[in-house]
């Protein structure tokens, strides 16, 4: 008998390093090569090797600024940035590829719904149906500031404006182009029919948007749907709209409980807590022996930049760590800007956390779980999070690139393929059908995109 199948995406940003701060000193780190194409094919190659789900593409659009009140720090210790933009690759890695997805991060907060719908559909053709969306709603007062507001909108208000944003993309990605509205009649002289092209007429309190859409279905028509809240209400946000969640811990005690929410809050929107894919990040150290896999945590965490993850963690948190002691204990706290990254010190079932801890465990991996040891060590925590967890894969996060990918599809996937907990092959085509199977083309029809309707005029 099988075990449970666990699903894989590759956790990457357009950056020199941008997960492990500092570590683009490392002589194996190719990352700081982000500015070239023959980097993203070797990593989409390689991610596709190992039979991964997806490319996933983190993003922010302005500078970590937070500590020190001073964008400095972070462009010393380039702390994600530079951040070149994460769409501009995909067109290349899809055309080096067959069968890989590409889950890219775009923020409801500042892009336009109507745009963005352009965007995607545009990039769901062109890969053949292996687009997926990252949805987030923005946490950097640096990005309110560069793109035209006074100050970062509230957290609450930001998942209200992202609610309706993607109430706006559903109706034009789902429901104002007919199934059979391309009609390529020669006779008639007809590309499409205009009768099932329709305007979706969206008058809401964040956007006023006509229609029709500009482009037609593509092949998921919906891209895949991540977020990563981890908010009361972020959490709300992904059950109601997700199909999968990316989520950080670092105890399994803590990846428990949010497995459970997730879960729970699916069944109140009506949908099958299964609709819903967790993958929590890890970052794998991989050795032949237990012994050269601590060596080389210890010699990666000798990279580390203790000012640049100082600067991330403040920017993660909206917290200005620079007046704090390095022996205060992080302590649970509201926060306007991401809440789980501050959550993962300061509500941790295992551990009290000091602010000096903190800044080592986050600057290797952002913060998250490390497993680390020989492949079958790496396969056996998988396995034990994967089923005790209640999650449904992993997005695996690099210490060097592609190096780290390289490493875990070459000794850790075939552990996992030996144990029948991992796919030989792909199952299908698109990004959808290899998350939930072949003929999971759409969207299922108990989604709220679904249920919405157009209003007529």
């Amino acid at each position: 008998m099988m075990g449970k199948q666990i699903h894989l995406n590759g956790f990457v940003q357009n950056s020199p390093s941008p997960h492990s701060t500092g570590l683009w000193k490392h002589e194996k780190n190719h990352s700081r090569y982000h500015n070239r194409l023959s980097y993203w094919v070797d990593v989409a190659q390689t991610l596709e090797k190992g039979k991964f789900d997806a490319v996933f593409i983190a993003d922010v659009l302005g500078t970590y600024s937070v500590y020190q009140n001073s964008y400095k720090p972070a462009v010393k210790n380039a702390v994600q940035i530079p951040a070149h933009d994460p769409l501009l690759p995909i067109s290349a890695m899809a055309l080096a590829t067959k069968h890989i997805g590409f889950a890219v991060t775009i923020s409801t907060t500042y892009a336009q719904p109507y745009a963005l719908a352009r965007q995607l559909s545009t990039l769901d053709h062109l890969t053949e149906g292996r687009i997926g969306w990252n949805i987030v709603t923005s946490y950097l007062e640096s990005e309110a500031i560069n793109l035209g507001l006074k100050s970062r909108l509230p957290h609450d208000l930001r998942y209200e404006r992202a609610d309706e944003f993607l109430d706006v993309v559903y109706k034009l990605w789902e429901h104002s182009w007919e199934d059979d509205a391309v009609t390529l009649d020669i006779a008639q002289d007809a590309f499409a029919d205009p009768d099932k092209v329709h305007e979706i007429n969206h008058e809401g309190a964040f956007f006023s948007v006509p229609g029709p859409h500009i482009v037609e279905p593509s092949p998921q028509r919906t891209p895949v749907l991540f977020q990563a809240g981890a908010s009361p209400k972020g959490k709300r946000f992904a059950a109601k709209h997700a199909e999968a969640v990316f989520t950080k811990h670092h105890s399994l005690d803590a990846l428990k409980i949010y497995s459970n929410d997730i879960r729970t809050l699916a069944k109140e929107y009506g949908r099958n807590p299964d609709d819903i894919k967790i993958f929590p990040l890890v970052l794998p150290i991989v050795g032949s022996t237990e012994e050269e896999a601590i060596a080389k945590y210890e010699e990666l965490k000798s990279h580390v930049s203790y000012e640049g993850t100082l600067a991330l963690l403040s920017g993660h948190t909206g917290i200005d760590f620079s007046t704090y002691n390095p022996d205060d204990y992080i302590v649970d706290m509201e926060t306007q800007a991401m809440q789980g990254n501050l959550d993962l010190y300061g509500k941790d079932p295992n551990k009290k956390w000091t602010l000096r801890e903190a800044v080592l465990n986050h600057g290797l991996g952002n913060g998250t779980v490390k497993f680390i040891g020989t492949p079958e060590q790496i396969a056996d925590k998988l396995e034990q999070w994967a089923t005790e967890g209640d999650v449904d894969g992993f997005n695996i996060a690099f210490a060097y690139s592609p190096g780290t990918f390289r490493e875990f599809v070459d000794y850790v996937v075939p552990e996992l393929q030996k144990r029948g907990i991992y796919r030989k092959e792909y199952e299908a085509g698109t990004l959808r059908e290899n998350l939930f199977g072949k003929g999971h083309v759409y969207l299922p029809d108990n989604h709220h995109a679904k249920k919405l309707s157009l209003a007529v005029k």
